[in-house]
């Protein structure tokens, strides 16, 4: 399963995996964004979902409840010592039959306690990633929107899928927007 390079990437783009598509690493005065050599770094959008114990809510994936989370529009989101916040990506994702997508923080966070977790993106889905930001620090952290956030790299599979994830309606298929959990 070789990992593709940046000339694939671009071509694939082109073709609308990645839009919109910033085709060379920008970095001046941000947390570079942008095509790497066999990546692509995605920036997080403005739309933070940022929990919260106000309400004394369980956080419970089968049945989640929004009493758990404030909702904010910022270009600097802070999230509070030991907690959480969701975000999506700027770019929304096409990703082909015959590829597997995984993704890893970016270092600038990760030294600063940030962590970012993502679940691999399977061949046939489309959507905004909605990314989870911990700060794992007895400190507030800053997250910047419109900067990078994370690197895709892209996995070819030795042959297109027998069944993918557009094949079996997946249910988070086609989100926009900060997708929270769903049964």
């Amino acid at each position: 399963m070789p990992i593709l390079s940046d000339r694939w990437i671009r071509d694939a783009a082109t073709r609308g995996m990645i839009e919109p598509f910033v085709e060379r690493q920008q970095r001046a005065g941000c947390i570079s964004y942008g095509l790497s050599s066999y990546g692509y770094d995605a920036r997080v959008a403005d739309e933070f979902k940022i929990f919260t114990n106000v309400d004394s809510a369980i956080v419970d994936p089968k049945d989640f409840n929004p009493a758990s989370f404030v909702d904010r529009k910022t270009e600097c989101c802070i999230i509070p010592p030991n907690s959480f916040a969701l975000a999506r990506t700027v770019e929304y994702f096409r990703i082909p039959r015959d590829v597997l997508v995984i993704c890893l923080g970016k270092s600038t966070y990760a030294r600063c306690g940030i962590i970012v977790n993502v679940t691999p993106l399977e061949p046939g889905w489309e959507g905004h990633v909605t990314l989870e930001f911990s700060n794992t620090t007895p400190l507030p952290a800053r997250v910047y929107a419109n900067e990078g956030a994370c690197q895709f790299l892209f996995l070819a599979g030795n042959e297109p899928c027998e069944v993918s994830y557009a094949d079996r309606a997946g249910k988070y298929m086609g989100q926009r927007g900060v997708t929270l959990p769903r049964l």
